[in-house]
């Protein structure tokens, strides 16, 4: 018996490519090799994703804005203005983006968006602003954060040392651009466990606080444009730091 050569079957510099399960097809069959598709793994589960999609909305960024918008504004009441206003434009930019999800089922976010109206050379531009500026510094401001929590439960009753929040920032970044290397599932276990823990916090600062209202510790809202009068200057920042909050949409 001699056996049939396969050199024919993949000469020209093609390749077999096999089914989801990894499967080479058979010489045999009668199925066309165009229909034949390499696939990645679904690793990704229910509660996984929800985690992802949590995690994404509920940012950094409201453990650190209310503080730069308080500030910003000097009162409680234009404050409260302040994270309004910002809430109603970001309703109105996830409901944008909505839209644009239901008429545009493509996946690629802002680049296909762009490309589909603008054309190629904006969404080209937008990729690589968001690869060079917009990723790292938002990461940077991310980890930044991470940073200066985790240490100051150690610092109490001194200032923190940049230098230390720099090289805990350092270590975060690494650690987890080495997990997402290395396992889906270890990274997505990791964010299912800070999903939990920034939700706990969450809580925790909002239940004790509708509990002191419940109570009638109400003085701060009764005169609650009493305080530093707001600036020109300060308010785009107190803007600024209330969109970045809401960043999530």
């Amino acid at each position: 018996m001699v056996r049939k050569s396969v050199v024919s079957a993949i000469s020209n510099g093609g390749y077999l490519q096999g089914d989801a399960h990894g499967h080479l097809p058979t010489m045999g069959s009668k199925e066309p090799l165009e229909q034949e598709r390499v696939v990645l793994k679904k690793k990704i589960t229910l509660l996984r994703g929800i985690s992802i999609i949590i995690g994404t909305i509920i940012g950094a960024g409201i453990f650190i804005s209310p503080k730069g918008v308080l500030q910003n504004t000097g009162s409680v009441g234009m404050s409260l203005i302040v994270w309004t206003v910002c809430g109603i434009l970001s309703l109105f930019g996830a409901l944008s983006y909505a839209e644009l999800g239901t008429c545009i089922k493509k996946s690629g976010g802002h680049y296909t968006y762009i490309l589909e109206v603008f054309g190629p050379l904006p969404a080209f531009v937008r990729v690589w602003v968001e690869l060079l500026i917009i990723r790292p510094a938002a990461t940077a401001v991310i980890s930044l954060a991470f940073g200066r929590y985790i240490l100051e439960p150690f610092f109490i009753q001194c200032e923190i040392p940049e230098l230390a929040i720099k090289l805990i920032t350092a270590v975060g970044i690494t650690t987890v651009m080495v997990l997402n290397s290395m396992s889906v599932s270890w990274s997505a276990r990791i964010q299912i466990f800070l999903t939990f823990c920034k939700l706990t916090a969450i809580l925790i600062i909002i239940v004790p606080g509708i509990m002191q209202l419940i109570k009638g510790q109400t003085e701060h809202f009764r005169n609650a444009f009493s305080g530093n009068d707001a600036s020109i200057m300060g308010l785009p920042l107190a803007f600024y730091y209330g969109m970045y909050a809401y960043a999530g949409w």
